[in-house]
């Protein structure tokens, strides 16, 4: 399996790499290091009373994604990166901790998916937004596809409790 990650990666870094996407793509990814456009989007939805449903939604996504993948799983699975076995000039400082789950890509898959489950037709731009940020921990070569992959199920499916537990607690608040 590891010969052909190294070669999806590798095909990636010789057909793919450029001046225009060596700069956007660390910008890019930055903007989720520690989940900030996520976070920031969260809050923004939760100011407007027609989509805090949804922005509560992102939030609780947020969290239990937070503790399933960085908390458990990362530390649990402790899979080395790419860049650990096969050195290559990073565009980003290298990232300490473990690669799989994708932490990045979970994120952004996780506000997807409770997005969706709330309803809220921004999954949509998101979706973009979020292919694109697992398609950017690949070029910068700090994650494994099998890493995305993780990423993309574990995000989804705590998108998905995330907007099924917010439901529940505004259904019960009355606030429907």
């Amino acid at each position: 399996m590891r010969k052909a990650e190294f070669a999806i990666l590798n095909w990636i870094q010789a057909h793919l790499r450029g001046e225009f996407l060596d700069g956007f793509m660390p910008a890019f990814s930055r903007t989720a290091d520690h989940g900030e456009i996520w976070i920031l989007s969260a809050v923004l939805l939760m100011l407007k009373k027609s989509t805090r449903r949804a922005g509560a939604s992102v939030g609780c996504a947020l969290i239990l994604n937070l503790i399933s993948c960085n908390m458990l799983l990362k530390p649990l699975i402790g899979r080395l990166r790419p860049f650990a076995l096969n050195p290559v000039e990073l565009l980003i400082p290298p990232p300490a901790d473990a690669a799989f789950p994708s932490g990045h890509t979970a994120a952004a898959f996780a506000v997807v998916a409770a997005l969706r489950t709330a309803g809220c037709p921004l999954w949509k731009p998101a979706l973009i937004l979020s292919i694109l940020m697992a398609f950017s921990r690949l070029y910068l070569y700090v994650h494994w596809p099998t890493d995305i992959a993780g990423g993309v199920v574990l995000g989804a499916a705590m998108g998905w409790l995330g907007a099924k537990i917010i439901h529940k607690v505004w259904k019960k608040a009355g606030l429907d």
